[in-house]
Formats: structure tokens, sequence, C-alpha cells
């Protein structure tokens, strides 16, 4: 393994090689990134609008996502629940992706596809937004939380990727649909983050600025 890695360090080429697969990660996300911006600010003023008049009527924002939305849902749950970059008060979030005892009893007794919606039907009320995050667009316990949710009167706001899939088929003018500009599963993950971060700091402008 020593020698391995030696030989590896001695490698000029590969090293190059190396950094500019790197520097193209770096040039295509800010690519992406920039698209983003030529489409989404509008869509995102009016997630905030709505997240801010839900948590002012005493709502609550629910997120879910599989694998790196999963974790999205958590990062977003956990600014709202503690902080982005200002001490306030705490705002009412809750992840769906992080009882196991949930997700696998759901998971073993009824099907994967059923461990959001749920969730919705027994935490969420009239009046909540969920926020449903899928880079394809057509993660199917998402596309049934999205279902249960707007039966239920709960505003939608979707994160999505590539052209939106399934999802986009199922919003109307009352939901919010943030799209990244891309087909590549990084380029929409990285896209998400940007806006996750940017409803943070505009509900936080509105209620305390």
């Amino acid at each position: 393994m020593a020698a391995l890695a030696h030989n590896i360090d001695m490698d000029k080429d590969t090293i190059e090689r190396l950094r500019k697969r790197a520097s193209q990660h770096f040039l295509d996300s800010i690519a992406v990134k920039q698209e983003a911006e030529k489409v989404l600010p509008d869509s995102v003023a009016l997630g905030i609008l709505a997240m801010v008049k839900c948590l002012r009527a005493g709502g609550k924002v629910m997120a879910c996502g599989n694998g790196g939305s999963a974790a999205d849902a958590q990062h977003f749950a956990a600014e709202l629940i503690g902080r982005f970059e200002r001490e306030r008060e705490e705002l009412a979030a809750i992840a769906l992706t992080t009882d196991t005892s949930i997700l696998t009893a759901v998971g073993n007794d009824y099907s994967y596809d059923e461990i959001f919606s749920k969730q919705v039907r027994g935490l969420g009320k009239k009046g909540d937004i969920l926020l449903g995050i899928s880079t394809s667009g057509n993660s199917k316990n998402v596309v049934k939380a999205i279902e249960a949710a707007k039966k239920m009167g709960i505003k939608i706001i979707a994160f999505t990727g590539n052209d939106g899939g399934k999802i986009a088929t199922l919003l109307d003018q009352e939901d919010i649909h943030l799209c990244a500009p891309s087909t590549r599963t990084a380029r929409i993950q990285e896209t998400h983050l940007v806006l996750l971060h940017a409803l943070c700091d505009g509900v936080d402008h509105v209620l305390y600025d």
C-alpha cells in the first residue's frame, strides 16, 4: 500500500488529470447555479412568503426525500428549529426521514412507498407545508406524500431536477416548483442546497428584519 501511494504521489500526469476533473466540477456547478439564478428566484420568493404565512399561522414545514435529499430535508429542518445565520426563536419544522422505527415499520408492514405519506396523514394538517425533495422528480414515496398532502389542503414546495418528472404533473398554481436546471444528480443536489439556504435566509429576513 505504501509503495502504491508513493507511485501515485510521483505520478504527475495522474495528479494533473485529477486536478482538471476537480476543476471541472466547480465549473459545472457554477454553470448550473448561474442558469438557476435566471429562472428560479421568483419561485423562491413565493416559497419564502408561503412558509412565512404558514409559520405565522402556527403551521409547520414537513420535509422529505431519499438519500442525499433525505440529508437535505434534515439539514433544512435543523436550520429552522435551530438557526440559519442569526439567533432567533425556533421555527416549526420536521424531517420525515429520521424516525427509524416509523420508517422500518411502515416499510416492512406496508411499503417503502408509504413511509412519508403515512407521516403526512398522521402529523400534517391543513395550512402546513410539505417540502418534497426528489432529484429525478419520480421518487415514489415523495410522490405519494405529495398526493396525501394535497388531499389535506397542505401546500407543496417541490425540489426536483431534470424536467420535474411525475412530481411536476401533480402540482397546481397553489404549489411552488423549484426545478434545478440539470440532469446530473450531483449538480441538482448542489443547487437544491442553495435553494434551501435561500428559503431559510428569506424567512428570517421577512420575520425578523
